[in-house]
């Protein structure tokens, strides 16, 4: 079997078979892998022999992780417009569980009014974590990212201003859009994050107006829970958050990473 080179953008997918794979994306083909994702976060790319098209198969979420890993109010204005505080020493934390993941061009979809009223979108850059790590100091934390992704934080926004805790808003199933894909060997602190909402854009920022650094962030949460491969960081949304509704097209596109696009159903 041919062992390959590492390259920039894997993705992980459904294949006719039924299988599920991870594969290299070259234009608009997949160079398909017999490798797990333990195997590449090693290096280990195998290539079977099989080459399918990126639009033949059925794109899955990037990554199958232990947790999902948020980051609130790192950037100020957005902490502003969302009733939070600017400028924390340390970040708002919470989790998402595993079940609000979709991937590209999947359904978010929207719970009833009784549950809510008001659910936004908040484009992000997630980092996907390559490498066990606790205590991680913060002069080493980028070596522990294997990758860069893009994460949609869709949020009950009515229900995170009036719950102590924000599991409730964060956590109903498909508000963690995740994806399409994973690309390597890319510094994620100055990359530009521009969310549209039905072609309009509505959110147009970057990862250097951050208040809080990244390699701080990785250190930070690596004193509290040990980072596993293949953890979620999302590392926070800049300002422009707004309402969707059904019927709505959103797209959160990260520099030199992707575009993410969902639909709101």
């Amino acid at each position: 079997m041919q062992v390959i080179r590492k390259t920039q953008t894997i993705v992980r997918y459904q294949n006719h078979d039924g299988k599920v794979y991870y594969g290299i994306v070259e234009d608009d083909e997949i160079l398909q892998l017999s490798s797990d994702f333990a195997e590449i976060v090693n290096d280990q790319l195998k290539y079977d022999g099989v080459r399918v098209k990126y639009n033949d198969v059925k794109i899955l979420e990037p990554v199958v992780p232990s947790k999902v890993v948020n980051f609130g109010w790192t950037y100020a204005e957005h902490a502003k417009e969302t009733g939070g505080q600017a400028n924390l020493k340390e970040p708002f934390l919470f989790l998402k569980p595993t079940t609000s993941l979709i991937p590209d061009q999947g359904e978010i979809i929207l719970p009833s009014n009784d549950l809510t009223n008001q659910v936004e979108m908040e484009g992000e850059l997630a980092l996907v974590i390559g490498k066990r790590g606790k205590n991680i100091k913060e002069e080493e934390a980028l070596d522990y990212v294997f990758g860069c992704t893009v994460f949609n934080d869709v949020t009950a926004r009515d229900l995170t201003q009036t719950d102590p805790q924000y599991t409730r808003g964060k956590g109903f199933d498909t508000f963690g859009p995740l994806g399409p894909w994973i690309v390597t060997g890319v510094d994620p602190t100055n990359l530009r994050i521009v969310t549209t909402l039905n072609g309009k854009v509505v959110q147009d920022g970057n990862t250097n107006q951050m208040s809080l650094s990244i390699p701080f962030l990785i250190s930070w949460i690596s004193q509290i829970m040990t980072l596993e491969p293949g953890d979620v960081l999302a590392t926070g949304s800049p300002s422009g958050s707004c309402p969707m509704k059904s019927g709505d097209v959103v797209s959160v596109e990260v520099q030199n990473v992707g575009k993410l696009c969902n639909y709101v159903k």
